[in-house]
Formats: C-alpha cells, sequence, structure tokens
C-alpha cells in the first residue's frame, strides 16, 4: 500500500542516490561550466525520463536478468568505464577553446539513453523494485508511483550539479584558472571511470 511513510522513504533513498558523485552528475558538472545551465537542460531533462524507464522495466522483470547473466552488469561497467574515459579526454582543452560553438552538450535521449550502461543508475532501479515498490498495489499504479516519485526527487537533485558548475563558469573567467578546473573536472571523469570499474 502506498503510505505517507513508503513515499518518505523512498524520497530520501532516491535524493541520497541522486545527489551524491556518480557518473551523472560528473557530466552535469562539466555540461553546466561549459555550456551553462539553460544549455544544459535537455541532458538534465533526459536523465530522470530515461531513469524513469529503467525503473519501469526493472519493476517489470529486467532486473531479474541481472541475477541470471550478471556478466550483463560488468559489461555495462565497462561500456560506462570506456565513455566517460572518453568524456575527460575530450575535456581537456574544452573550456579555454576560442570558438564559442566548439562541442555540444549531450542531448536529451542521448542522456536518457546513458542509464542503460549506467551501474549506479541500474543498482537504484534494482534497490527501488526490490525494497521500495507497494506489492499490494496495481503493478501499473505502483510502477507510477515509484516512477514519477523518482522523477520528481532526481529533476531537483541533479540541478545543483549544474548549478555548481555554472557558478563556475559565471565567476571564473581567468583562462589559466579555467585550464586548471577542466584538468580537474577530467581528472574527476577518469576517477568516476575507475571507480564504476572496480566497484
Amino acid at each position: 500500500m502506498i503510505s505517507f511513510s513508503l513515499l518518505s522513504a523512498l524520497s530520501i533513498f532516491y535524493f541520497t542516490m541522486f545527489v551524491t558523485p556518480g557518473p551523472n552528475n560528473a557530466m552535469l558538472t562539466a555540461s553546466g561550466m561549459k555550456f551553462g545551465f539553460v544549455r544544459t537542460l535537455p541532458h538534465l531533462i533526459g536523465i530522470p525520463l530515461g531513469h524513469m524507464v529503467q525503473i519501469a522495466l526493472t519493476c517489470l522483470g529486467l532486473g531479474s536478468l541481472f541475477l541470471k547473466f550478471p556478466e550483463l552488469q560488468f559489461y555495462m561497467k565497462i561500456l560506462c568505464f570506456l565513455y566517460l574515459l572518453y568524456l575527460g579526454w575530450k575535456m581537456i582543452g574544452s573550456f579555454s577553446l576560442i570558438k564559442k560553438d566548439a562541442g555540444r552538450p549531450l542531448k536529451l535521449y542521448e542522456a536518457s539513453a546513458f542509464q542503460l550502461i549506467n551501474p549506479k543508475a541500474w543498482s537504484v532501479a534494482i534497490a527501488v523494485a526490490s525494497g521500495f515498490f507497494p506489492t499490494e498495489e496495481n503493478i501499473f499504479v505502483g510502477i507510477i508511483f515509484v516512477t514519477t516519485t523518482g522523477a520528481l526527487v532526481c529533476f531537483p537533485s541533479t540541478c545543483l550539479w549544474v548549478i555548481f558548475g555554472n557558478s563556475l563558469r559565471l565567476f571564473v573567467k581567468n583562462i589559466k584558472t579555467k585550464k586548471t578546473i577542466e584538468y580537474i573536472l577530467a581528472f574527476l571523469l577518469v576517477l568516476t571511470a575507475i571507480v564504476v570499474l572496480l566497484k
């Protein structure tokens, strides 16, 4: 049964998972700094949309595939690792480019699709399906409950990282400082990739 206590517990879980560092937040910070808040909005909106689909599929039984075929998670980790390394490499020199139109933020569908190889997102989806799904309710009502709650908590939680990146962009005008920050962000992306691979 859907209750206020279940909603509260689920919301706290989502907030904790979405606001803590991970692949999505590392990418959003970098995008916020390079492109600003407005241009990062499609990326920002794509994450909860992709995650809603992911959670719904997990609740419908897709999560059991990871139990039957644990090697799937390993392959997803490899893909996520390689993609984050690629982003880290692309980031070097990107903030100090003279041409303002160099590069572009992730599109909505790209951000949504990234959730399919994001191990942290799959961990959240599996935890929600196994620990927070209201089993007494109709399955579709339950799916609407967990996915809608996820989207409503995800968006403002991840917004904080874009705002942080955008703030750096607004306040840091010195080229040398930007260069230092881009190396730090690239390093954090690589570090995130390593953590994803070893976790």
